[in-house]
């Protein structure tokens, strides 16, 4: 028997952009240890195939689609979880966009425009209604997904990098606010990982540079971004709230 075996039994979990990659290897393992799971992503089809995926491994899962610039459909993801379960213990807010590689001076105002609202916006805007929620109940675990785009520079990805450097400010600010009502708040810096936002993008043809950015000479395994998530989101773990946790293959440490 794991550690994990027995902690998330029963603990609802609300994972936004969860019909592919991160988000979705979360919610599957999650679920698979008891988690009863809220799920949210842009795609309706892609969310709507995964949430089958899941009932059929007899896992419990209610879904909703929508877009997380909306902050009305944050408030309607929290009540998905209280209607169905009378609560909320884990919200990880995971939905974001990966942009093209572009110079400082070639990155258009919409360009920067949609992806801080996708991926600073759409954390900020869960965050308030995650954290209503958990104030009433005196008690909630939110775990955002950063990048090391949001602890380093980031090359050729400038708004990219503000996005992820907002997550990290939200997220420590948010911990600081909300750590005497026993509410934590952490956030996760992955390096390029292997799902489908780089190995189906445009930066599939450039793993074998990001491959040699790495001191590991590789970009990571989803399993092992995974593993830190479980780690931020444990009941276990209560005195660990504000941080911003690099997974990257010691990218940081440079």
């Amino acid at each position: 028997m794991s550690s994990h075996d027995l902690e998330f039994k029963n603990i609802v979990v609300l994972i936004t952009g969860a019909a592919s990659g991160l988000g979705a290897a979360l919610a599957e393992v999650l679920g698979n240890l008891g988690a009863k799971l809220v799920l949210g992503d842009l795609n309706a089809s892609a969310l709507g195939h995964f949430v089958s995926h899941l009932q059929q491994q007899n896992i419990a899962v209610v879904s909703l689609a929508g877009d997380v610039c909306d902050e009305a459909y944050h408030h309607q993801l929290v009540d998905l979880a209280i209607s169905n379960w009378e609560k909320l213990d884990i919200a990880v807010n995971n939905a974001g966009i990966a942009t093209g590689m572009k110079a400082f001076t070639e990155i258009t105002l919409e360009e920067f425009d949609h992806t801080l609202n996708v991926n600073s916006k759409g954390v900020f805007l869960g965050m308030k209604a995650q954290i209503s929620t958990m104030l009433k109940q005196q008690s909630g675990n939110i775990l955002n997904v950063s990048s090391v785009a949001g602890l380093n520079a980031a090359p050729k990805l400038a708004a990219y990098s503000a996005s992820k450097h907002a997550v990290i400010g939200l997220t420590k600010t948010a911990a600081i606010e909300y750590a005497k009502k026993n509410i934590r708040v952490n956030a996760i810096c992955p390096f390029y990982t292997a799902t489908p936002l780089v190995t189906q993008s445009e930066l599939s043809d450039k793993i074998d540079f990001l491959n040699i950015a790495s001191p590991m000479k590789r970009i990571a395994e989803t399993k092992e971004i995974i593993s830190v998530m479980m780690m931020l989101c444990s009941p276990q773990h209560t005195y660990l709230t504000g941080q911003a946790i690099a997974v990257d293959g010691g990218v940081t440490a440079l």
